[in-house]
């Protein structure tokens, strides 16, 4: 298998919008790049008792829905302590570019990051980075997720592998 295209018919996808329009395109996407197993909600709230059922391997969120947004998903996807898998890539798509907006979602811990209108070959391309370019996780006293470059301390560095040891942050 070619290690730049990844078998991704094998892999669990939940997909997190207030659009069924939206939440069908990027399901027709999916199924184009060979994914079997999608499961979709309409915000935040019902997408964290998704990942908890679905147990989810790449979670594609909007960030501006009501009830709970991709941002407020996103912080309690990766608490330690939730009921989810808290090293679960989290690709965040938007409408709402702005730069304070990009940086608040890598700050709460999302591990892409793709504009609307998406085009199929801009999400494959992010799906394929987290695959094959997974990012480092981070621990600091304010933050836990994928290594950003904002957080530098070597002890605080983790990897999936190290997942049972992860405690929630003081």
């Amino acid at each position: 298998m070619d290690p730049l295209k990844p078998d991704l018919s094998a892999l669990k996808f939940l997909v997190i919008d207030d659009s069924t329009f939206m939440r069908r395109i990027i399901a027709t996407m999916l199924h184009g790049f060979g994914v079997r197993h999608i499961e979709e909600a309409e915000n935040g709230t019902a997408g964290l008792e998704a990942a908890a059922v679905f147990k989810p391997d790449i979670i594609i969120t909007d960030s501006l829905m009501p009830a709970m947004d991709g941002t407020e998903f996103t912080r309690t996807i990766r608490n330690p302590e939730s009921n989810c898998n808290c090293f679960v890539p989290i690709i965040m798509l938007t409408g709402a570019t702005e730069q304070w907006r990009v940086l608040d979602a890598r700050d709460v811990g999302v591990t892409e990051f793709l504009s609307k209108p998406i085009a199929a070959k801009a999400l494959y391309q992010r799906i394929v980075a987290t695959l094959t370019e997974p990012k480092r996780f981070v621990k600091t006293e304010t933050y836990f997720g994928p290594d950003w470059g904002q957080h530098r301390a070597e002890d605080d560095t983790l990897t999936a592998e190290e997942e049972p040891q992860v405690h929630m942050i003081d």
